[in-house]
Parts: C-alpha cells; sequence; structure tokens
C-alpha cells in the first residue's frame, strides 16, 4: 500500500502535481508539456506512461499550458469545471472530458477526489483533496484569502501543498505594474508570506506529516523569507513545543525537520525549475 505524491514544479512558469496509488496516477494541472513532465517525473522515479487523467484548478496559463500536448499524447479524460472548460480554446481532437462541480466528491480509481471552490480571478477556480488507502492529501493555491470551507477541508491531511505566493514589501517596491500589484494583493489574487503564516500559526491543525509551501513568486519573494515567516508562525502557535532541524542537503531549497509531542513534520518549498521529493505514505 502506496500513495505517492510529487509536486513538479510550482510558479509563474508552470505548476503540476502528481499524485499515485498502486491502482492510480493523477495529474494535477498541466503547466508543463509532455516532455518535460516526464522528464521531471523520472527525478522522482515515476513514469508519465499510465496516467489515468488530468485533473485542472483553473485556466490560467501556468496551470494548463502543457494541457494540448499531455491531452493528445496521454488520451486520458480531462477531468475539469463546465465554467473552466467553457473559459479555454480546446484543440477539436481534444474530446474527452468529465465534469465535476465544486463540492461534490467523485472517484477515479481508488482515490476520492473533493474539489471545493476558492477566491481567485478565474471563472470557476478550485483546490482539491484526495484520499486513497486513508491518505490525505490537500493541494491548495491561487487564492486571495483562506475562507473558512479551505480551514476545514485541508484538516487532517497527511501532506499539504498550500501556497506562500509573495513577500508584501517586494511585490509593493517591485517591478510589477501596479494595476498588477493590485490583482496579486486583492482577494482573488494571491496567498502573501503574511497570510499564509497567520493560517499556520492560528488555524492549521499540525497534522501533515509532509507540509509543501507552493506558488512562490520569482520576483516579489525568497525561498529563505518563506521558511522564516512559516517556521516562525509554527513555533508561536507550538509555544516552543517544536524542535527544529534544518537540513539544506535535500533538495535546492532545503528542508525543515519539525518534531512535537512525537509527531514529525517535514516542511519543503516547491520550485519551478526542479520536483520535490518523492512523498511516499
Amino acid at each position: 500500500m502506496s500513495v505517492r505524491i510529487c509536486v513538479l514544479g510550482s510558479g509563474s512558469r508552470g505548476n503540476s502535481t502528481w499524485l499515485s496509488t498502486e491502482k492510480t496516477r493523477l495529474l494535477v494541472d498541466a503547466g508543463f508539456g509532455r516532455k518535460a513532465a516526464a522528464a521531471r517525473l523520472s527525478v522522482a522515479e515515476e513514469r508519465l506512461d499510465g496516467c489515468d487523467a488530468i485533473l485542472v484548478s483553473h485556466e490560467h496559463q501556468d496551470h494548463i499550458s502543457g494541457l494540448r500536448s499531455l491531452a493528445l499524447r496521454l488520451k486520458v479524460p480531462i477531468y475539469i469545471s463546465a465554467a473552466t472548460r467553457d473559459a479555454i480554446r480546446w484543440d477539436p481532437r481534444i474530446t474527452a472530458f468529465e465534469a465535476f462541480t465544486a463540492g461534490e466528491t467523485f472517484t477515479i480509481g481508488d482515490v476520492e477526489i473533493h474539489p471545493f471552490s476558492v477566491p481567485h480571478d478565474a471563472a470557476d477556480p478550485v483546490a482539491f483533496t484526495f484520499e486513497a488507502e486513508g491518505i490525505r492529501v490537500g493541494v491548495v493555491t491561487d487564492l486571495g484569502y483562506i475562507p473558512e470551507v479551505v480551514k476545514q477541508r485541508v484538516r487532517g491531511c497527511h501532506c499539504l501543498v498550500f501556497e506562500s505566493n509573495h513577500d508584501l514589501d517586494m511585490l509593493k517596491v517591485g517591478p510589477y505594474p501596479w494595476f498588477v500589484k493590485q490583482r496579486v494583493m486583492s482577494r482573488h489574487g494571491h496567498l502573501s508570506n503574511h497570510a499564509t503564516a497567520a493560517f499556520l500559526g492560528e488555524d492549521y491543525d499540525g497534522a501533515a506529516q509532509v507540509l509543501v509551501l507552493a506558488h512562490l513568486s520569482e520576483t516579489n519573494n525568497h525561498p529563505e523569507i518563506v521558511r522564516l515567516s512559516a517556521t516562525e508562525a509554527l513555533t508561536r502557535r507550538a509555544a516552543g513545543a517544536f524542535e527544529f532541524d534544518i537540513r539544506r542537503d535535500v533538495g535546492p531549497q532545503g528542508q525543515a525537520n519539525l518534531r512535537a509531542k512525537g509527531h514529525r513534520s517535514e516542511l519543503y518549498l516547491a520550485g519551478q525549475d526542479v520536483p520535490t521529493p518523492l512523498f511516499q505514505f
């Protein structure tokens, strides 16, 4: 029995996450084309061949730029909401669609999937939780604030991929035009490090054995700021119960090991250019 998760890449140049069990293989978003996705999976010793379905969270290009090449090669169904499907211009050769509705659970193979709405400037944006073999995984990015439904859906996750997009000060003085800055900071934009830290310090249940902070801006953020912000929030919440072991030999961004009351959790940062390790449960 095994559930495996790998964030193939996360950021404004492409987003995609792989989830597989002994029976089912899923690609969540398609921000990388077939060759790039296959190469990143090979690093994790997983194979793109045999993928059973592609799930689409929303229509922005960093989540669908590789969708055409993947769909034509893999010939698997694309699970997508009706509004998101209508917002995309499709190659007429792509016809295998399965519609889902936010808030309604569906199943692919032995994986139960729950899509839920998130506040983002797209037609019908969703995040997902996945359950298989007693393991719960959450993939939550591209949201401007954290509504109650998100807080509830991510409880009990063994692995949680969660957005920490920008540092507010870096964004304000950065090179983006003002209207783009306003979009990013809006309630339908992206989560700041501060917003994510507030969630981790106040509402996060701390259950995840693996916590992956994702969709970091390359222009308006820095991995060290993200890691420091998150670990400080978790430490304050735990009132000193966590003991940190910062390791820099695991992946380009390093890894933080948190231990508290016999529970061990690992903090990773998802990068844009290389996949995370393959997390196995």
